[in-house]
């Protein structure tokens, strides 16, 4: 779905989604959203084709939500069309597309915000503030884990006719087109299926992967290798990503990152932690650790827990979190308030380590990223991993 931002002096705002129920719902929702609050907008408008939306002179930003497989070539569309764009995560399937993503936003002066969520969160820029400021001292090794997978079934997926109201050829775009029956069209299945994502391990491992790289970019911008290994979803249904990894990355600089599913981390990464969050990214120096995750944080150095402890928390311990305030974030951004909080830059390079493990995991060998050269070191075979064809007339 898009949902779209009109952000002067009025306020138009148009929804899009291939479902038709769904786009009119979303519609009627933001109209009784205003009404609500007895703010004269004027009625929310329901497209099937973006590209109408596009179009439009009065759209100046766009909100991307849409299956993983579509990010991308969405983002790249409406970067051609001037219009700021908020990116769900995780990025895409395809390094060449991020390239061209990079090239149009940059031709058409458009701003850029990944909806990785957690930069606005206090105790993150805390965290941020802290490591940055060398209060861990030289940082040598970093943790990251994420959930590997939903706790659902993979289907099996029998034909039968496209509803009428649904289109299933814009939902599939530039993914190879397949049978369709109900269950290949859900969130899961564009998750877990490798036509139209790479698992969990982009999904969710953007998430703490973007804490990584908000901290320590320059630290890991470098050529770096990644070998692991990992579980796929068993063949027979619709899910055939990985599910389940242990992922090791090194920077030709020494740091080590350490990326692995949530089943992998709560029996080694998350040993030290009181609150095991199923998420999180921890950062060990020379002076001590600190572990962030989106509801909570933990350090071995007295100082940081006692500025943790003084976020107010719910009755479970849990840090209250202001992941909401994203869109605002994101509208400051457009009004030239802040400068581009969660910019492609970044974005590309979290990804890309979600892609390095999964690309070292299928090939089961080591790789080597050169971000460069914008190429696995040679291994031309696991390089085009990375590259994904894309199916007429859904090509960028």
């Amino acid at each position: 779905m898009f949902i779209i931002f009109f952000h002067l002096r009025t306020v138009n705002i148009s929804v899009c989604d291939v479902f038709k129920d769904r786009r009119e719902k979303a519609a009627q929702t933001i109209d009784n959203f205003y009404r609500t609050n007895n703010d004269p907008v004027p009625q929310c408008s329901a497209y099937l084709d973006f590209e109408e939306i596009l179009q439009r002179d009065d759209i100046d930003a766009v909100h991307i939500t849409t299956p993983d497989h579509w990010h991308v070539p969405a983002a790249i569309r409406a970067a051609r069309a001037g219009k700021h764009i908020m990116l769900a995560k995780p990025l895409g399937l395809s390094y060449p597309q991020n390239l061209i993503l990079a090239k149009e936003l940059a031709a058409n002066n458009v701003r850029f915000h990944y909806g990785t969520q957690q930069r606005t969160s206090p105790h993150m820029k805390l965290g941020y503030d802290m490591i940055r400021e060398g209060l861990l001292g030289e940082i040598e090794r970093v943790d990251v884990w994420a959930p590997g997978k939903n706790p659902v079934e993979s289907p099996v997926c029998n034909e039968v006719p496209v509803p009428a109201d649904f289109d299933f050829d814009k939902w599939t775009g530039p993914a190879p087109l397949s049978p369709y029956c109900p269950d290949r069209v859900t969130n899961n299945s564009s998750w877990f299926n490798y036509d139209y994502s790479i698992g969990f391990l982009g999904g969710w491992g953007a998430h703490p992967l973007d804490i990584l790289v908000w901290i320590l970019k320059e630290k890991v911008s470098g050529i770096y290798s990644c070998e692991g290994t990992g579980q796929f979803w068993a063949p027979g249904g619709l899910y055939n990503n990985i599910w389940s990894w242990d992922v090791k990355c090194k920077y030709q600089n020494g740091i080590e990152v350490h990326f692995v599913s949530d089943d992998i981390a709560v029996n080694d990464v998350l040993n030290h932690r009181e609150i095991k969050e199923t998420n999180g990214t921890t950062f060990y120096g020379t002076k001590g650790w600190l572990s962030l995750s989106r509801s909570s944080a933990q350090s071995d150095i007295p100082e940081i827990n006692k500025r943790i402890n003084e976020f107010p928390k719910t009755n479970d311990g849990w840090i209250k979190s202001e992941l909401n305030i994203m869109g605002q974030a994101f509208l400051d951004v457009i009004n030239g308030k802040t400068k581009e909080l969660c910019p492609l830059e970044d974005a590309i390079i979290s990804d890309t380590i979600s892609h390095m493990g999964d690309i070292a995991i299928r090939s089961a060998r080591k790789v080597t990223w050169d971000p460069e050269k914008g190429e696995v070191w040679g291994d031309p075979e696991a390089n085009n991993l990375y590259i994904r064809e894309m199916r007429s007339p859904y090509t960028v």
